[in-house]
């Protein structure tokens, strides 16, 4: 909150300055198709990089009283991949670290992620890494199992996972 307002000026230039640039550049119906696509583009990139990381993990029932640690690492999964990896996914293949040191510089996650990994064994907690693409067979599986219960109203594998069915 210390930069906030510099934080709002440069939204608003890039929200308004970006379209101005386009419409300078093309005519204003190939810009607005432009804006559209790149904004569709941009939001399904930013779910393929969110989804690998949370959807199919356990979820912590309510009631259940965990610490912070075991929260953030039992409920979260990392990607590996190397350098090509941390630069396609900008950081969020560490989602693990990335939860519990949210202000840590990105370049820094990898190194944490050796650390975190060794303290994690030390205390038998489980810590999940896996492949992009396993990953993502990982949520199409779990999609698929929860969206096919949602033919039967009165099944919910989210639920009966939670104990709450």
């Amino acid at each position: 909150l210390n930069h906030r307002g510099t934080e709002i000026t440069l939204l608003l230039a890039r929200n308004i300055g970006y379209p101005i640039i386009l419409v300078s550049l093309m005519p204003w119906y190939i810009a607005a198709v432009f804006l559209v696509i790149h904004m569709a583009l941009f939001g399904v990139y930013m779910g393929a990089s969110f989804a690998p990381n949370h959807k199919g993990m356990p979820q912590i029932a309510a009631g259940i009283k965990v610490d912070f640690l075991r929260r953030q690492v039992l409920t979260s999964r990392n990607i590996r991949g190397g350098l090509f990896m941390d630069h396609f996914m900008g950081g969020l293949n560490y989602q693990i670290e990335h939860h519990l040191f949210p202000s840590m510089a990105r370049p820094k996650l990898a190194r944490a992620a050796k650390l975190v990994r060794q303290f994690c064994a030390e205390k038998k907690i489980s810590y999940t890494e896996t492949g992009l693409f396993q990953s993502y067979g990982i949520v199409i599986a779990y999609l698929n199992r929860v969206g096919l219960a949602a033919r039967d109203p009165f099944d919910c594998p989210p639920a009966q996972v939670l104990g709450r069915a």
